[in-house]
Order: structure tokens, then sequence, then C-alpha cells
């Protein structure tokens, strides 16, 4: 949640007007994530956020926002998208497509626990379950082919050892045959930072911006990724996802190779960032190294999942 586009008060009035909600009283930055422009909303009394977005299509803007409205009415804490008096999620602001979306309790946490990681794997799994049925999903944007493609765009520019790592690994990845996988909707890049707390409790998950329809063990992966930095925090994931959704043997089989999957996806970001940066009043540039690190290590020692 960087901020790309700076967004005058005055043009901002504006373009609440005709969402109703009363007097604009102030908006600030939101200095965190990588993808869109984001602001803090007050107005009459009441703080929104407000998303205005760098380079999605208004297709995928449907998608996106349709997406959240639908899994928020099914129970997933979620934001949801505010409506104009026509109807439409999503205006021009500042030259660029905006939506005004409700902004939930809680803080993102730092340093997470077992219990912390069951809660997380089961309201994951309860995600996945409530999307089933949503009509026409678009694809995972960073899938297989997305990989694939950047990958083999950035590996001219690494240095020799990274080079050979990074299509080694795509090398492995185009081997894989994950069509057997049960598949849905996923959030695709449910990361700390996109993940509210109520002390214990899980208030809010947030930036579906890299939702799509792909394999769900992917979902799974991606969270493991970030969330799990020791083997009890693995299993307590794990034990919270399957007592919604059980996994099948064919997802255990295929946990190692989507494990690196999914590391190789954010490494492959966060490089995409750094070499082709985009300017903006308040930037987040994370490091790429972290992810490159940790699919080293999951190339080297492949832990199966935890039955």
């Amino acid at each position: 949640m960087s901020v790309y586009t700076t967004v005058g008060r005055d043009e901002l009035a504006a373009w609440l007007e005709p969402l109703a909600l009363g007097a604009l009283e102030n908006h600030s930055g939101i200095a965190a994530g990588m993808q869109n422009s984001n602001y803090f909303v007050n107005i009459a009394g009441v703080r929104r956020v407000l998303t205005v977005f760098e380079h999605l299509t208004p297709t995928q803007l449907d998608f996106y926002l349709a997406l959240q409205a639908y899994l928020a009415v099914r129970g997933v804490p979620c934001p949801q998208p505010l409506a104009d008096r026509n109807g439409k999620l999503w205006r021009s602001l500042a030259g660029k497509p905006a939506a005004l979306l409700s902004c939930l309790p809680g803080v993102a946490l730092e340093v997470s626990s077992p219990p912390h990681c069951a809660v997380l794997g089961q309201q994951l799994a309860r995600l996945h379950l409530a999307a089933d049925g949503f009509p026409n999903p678009l694809p995972n944007p960073c899938a297989a082919a997305w990989r694939e493609t950047l990958g083999r765009c950035l590996a001219p520019r690494l240095p020799d050892g990274q080079r050979a790592d990074l299509l080694d690994e795509l090398e492995f990845q185009a081997a894989q045959d994950y069509s057997a996988l049960p598949r849905g909707l996923i959030h695709g890049d449910l990361f700390r930072d996109n993940v509210l707390w109520l002390g214990d409790e899980l208030s809010g998950i947030l930036d579906f911006y890299f939702a799509g329809e792909d394999v769900l063990l992917f979902d799974l992966a991606v969270v493991a990724n970030d969330w799990c930095a020791n083997p009890a925090d693995l299993a307590a994931l794990i034990a919270g996802y399957q007592r919604e959704r059980p996994l099948k043997d064919a997802e255990a089989a295929a946990w190692p190779a989507i494990r690196r999957a999914a590391a190789l996806r954010f490494w492959l970001l966060r490089l995409e960032v750094q070499y082709h940066p985009r300017p903006g009043a308040v930037v987040t540039i994370k490091d790429p190294a972290h992810f490159e690190q940790l699919l080293q290590q999951l190339r080297l020692a492949p832990a199966q999942l935890p039955r």
C-alpha cells in the first residue's frame, strides 16, 4: 500500500460527493505494500480506505471489488467496497480508477504464534469455501505462465549464480503437474501485513488485488512461506486449515514443490520492483533476498506436509 499517485483534498472531496457520506475531514497516505496508492480517509467521523489503482484494467477491478463484496456477505472479514448512487464500485480520481472501502479494526502482527497460525489456516480454508460459486473468476495474475515469462525476462539481468538458480527453478516448475489438485479462488498475497488482529481474533483480511483462480494449495503455501518460521507454526497452520477443508493425498505429495513455486513467485515480484521501480511520493521497496534465500532453503531441504 504505497503512494504513487498524489490526491489533493479538493479533488477527493468532489470525488466523494456521489457517495453521500458526509463531509471530508482529512486524508493521509499509507506507506505499506507495493502495488497501489492507498489513503486513510476520515469522513464525518468514520475512517475508510481509499485505493487508487495504478495498473489494473477495468475488467480486473470489476472482479476484485465484486469478489470482496461477495466474500463479505458470506462471513469473510474483508473490506467492503462502497457503491455510488449508480451502483458503481470504482470511478476515476486523479486520472486513475479508485475505490473507497470500509476500514476494518485491528493491527497486523509482527510476531505470530502457533495459535495465530491455526486461526489463520482455518480462516483461509473458510475463504476458499466461501469463494466457491463466485461467477466468472479471473485467473491468478501471477500463475505459472507469469512466473515463467517474468523469470526468463529477468534472468539476463542477474549475476551468474542467481541466474543459474532462477533458470534451474523455472525448469523444475515447468516439469511439475499440478492439474489434478483442487482449484478455486485464492487470495494470493496473504502476508502478515494483509491480516488484522484484535488480540487473538482475526479481524480482517486485506488486499485482494492478486486474487484469482488457481490451485488452492498454492495459497496455503504462500501463507506458510510468510507466517511459519518453525515447524510448530506450520503444523498449526495446516491443522487449522484442515479443520475446514481436509487436504487430499495428491496435495500432500505436491506440497514441497508448490512451496517452492510460492517462494519463486515473490522472489520474482520483488526482483521486478527492484529492476523496474515506479516513482511515487511514498514507496515501499521490499528486499528480494528474503525469498531468494527461502527458495534455496526449500530446494536444499524440502519439507513434507505435516499430517
